[in-house]
């Protein structure tokens, strides 16, 4: 059983259309529904975008109005929890991506109307809208620019604890979080945004150890580039043995096939995989020691012997056992078909006699091509090749 450690992008591929789109090297197409899925478990699920909320700053609202109009001043004002948080994502064509966050913001602070004061709560709902364009690619990197950030403030519901509440300090707080909020939140989104940047750059520029054989190292090979239907990845795969040496293959361009619904799409070229297998399948010499009784009923070996040594042949009396020895011959090679997979591999086959008292007698020679089937599958994040012989 050979396996290969699958790239970090695996969790960022999932639904594909049929394109024409060219790609080069190693490829991967992202959907939006999986990129949708990514971005909300870095920003949402994992807490990132309410602890950089959590820093929020907001000012005082001052204005007349409460009850019999006296002056109202809502001060300390701060984030309690980002409630029911949504992410959605949609593809721009030849720009980038389209994010849109919707939540509920729990505010509170302390209410002064008049001389009364009493605690006051603020549920707001929020519609952050962000254009996010790839640029500056250098070295495997690229940076991520959020262009036309627009922050919408829906339905506003506000309880103090007295359940004082007149239509003047609701007006009030819609007017100044209105002019206040869209300015402190498309900032914390650009922050958010380029910290996902870099965890996720992380996993597409990484070296992956080969056993002890040599290491793989991939990382972005141009900017992504989108189109309606998804988001497009180039890598570089460079296939190192110890010692430094690169393993060449061939990175023309090459077109992902149509996946339809499938959940993943992942190019990987047959001459980027030949060259992994040389560093996988590195098989010792296998010696066999048969005494004659194994071969008793081995006939075709036993003539293919008994022709190349005359049954007279004193050197070959005794005692001593044939052993077989198998040796690897060349680097394997993988090949791809439709809904196939086959691993050749090229062995020398060595049939002798080793006595006791004297030396080794060569009996058979043999180079022979071995075909074996090749069952591709995913398991644990790792791309498993399950070989047999056919």
């Amino acid at each position: 059983m050979t396996m290969l450690k699958l790239f970090g992008i695996v969790f960022f591929c999932g639904l594909f259309s049929p394109s024409q789109e060219v790609l080069s090297g190693l490829s991967c197409a992202v959907s939006p529904g999986a990129m949708q899925n990514v971005l909300s478990d870095a920003i949402l699920r994992n807490g990132l975008l309410q602890q950089h909320l959590q820093g929020l700053v907001l000012p005082n609202i001052m204005g007349e109005g409460g009850l019999l109009n006296s002056p109202t001043s809502i001060t300390g004002l701060h984030l309690v929890k980002v409630r029911l948080p949504r992410l959605s994502v949609v593809l721009l064509p030849g720009i980038g991506v389209q994010l849109t966050i919707a939540a509920k913001l729990e505010l509170s602070g302390n209410c002064l109307v008049g001389l009364l004061s009493e605690l006051i709560d603020i549920l707001v709902d929020v519609n952050i809208t962000a254009n996010i364009k790839c640029t500056n690619f250098e070295s495997g990197t690229v940076q991520v620019v959020i262009e036309d950030c627009l922050c919408i403030l829906g339905a506003i519901k506000i309880k103090l604890l007295s359940g004082l509440l007149s239509l003047s300090v609701n007006d009030i707080v819609l007017k100044q979080l209105t002019a206040t909020l869209p300015g402190l939140l498309c900032p914390v989104v650009d922050i958010v945004v380029n910290l996902v940047n870099i965890q996720l750059l992380g996993t597409l520029n990484a070296v992956i150890p080969v056993g002890t054989a040599g290491t793989i190292h991939y990382r972005l090979a141009s900017l992504p580039f989108t189109s309606g239907l998804f988001l497009g990845l180039d890598l570089d795969g460079a296939v190192k043995q110890v010692g430094g040496s690169v393993i060449p293959h061939d990175s023309s361009p090459s077109a992902l096939p149509p996946l339809l619904d499938k959940l993943l799409v992942l190019g990987l070229r047959q001459s980027f995989l030949n060259a992994v297998l040389s560093l996988l399948i590195q098989i010792p010499p296998q010696t066999f020691t048969c005494t004659p009784e194994v071969f008793s009923n081995a006939s075709h070996l036993q003539e293919a012997v008994m022709t190349l040594v005359p049954a007279g042949c004193s050197t070959c009396r005794g005692t001593s056992p044939l052993s077989i020895k198998l040796t690897l011959s060349g680097n394997p090679l993988i090949l791809l078909e439709e809904d196939k997979a086959t691993v050749e591999l090229s062995v020398l086959i060595h049939v002798f006699i080793k006595r006791l008292d004297g030396p080794v007698l060569n009996l058979l020679l043999l180079k022979a091509d071995l075909s074996l089937n090749a069952r591709v599958s995913i398991a644990g994040g790792r791309l498993v090749l399950g070989l047999s012989l056919g």
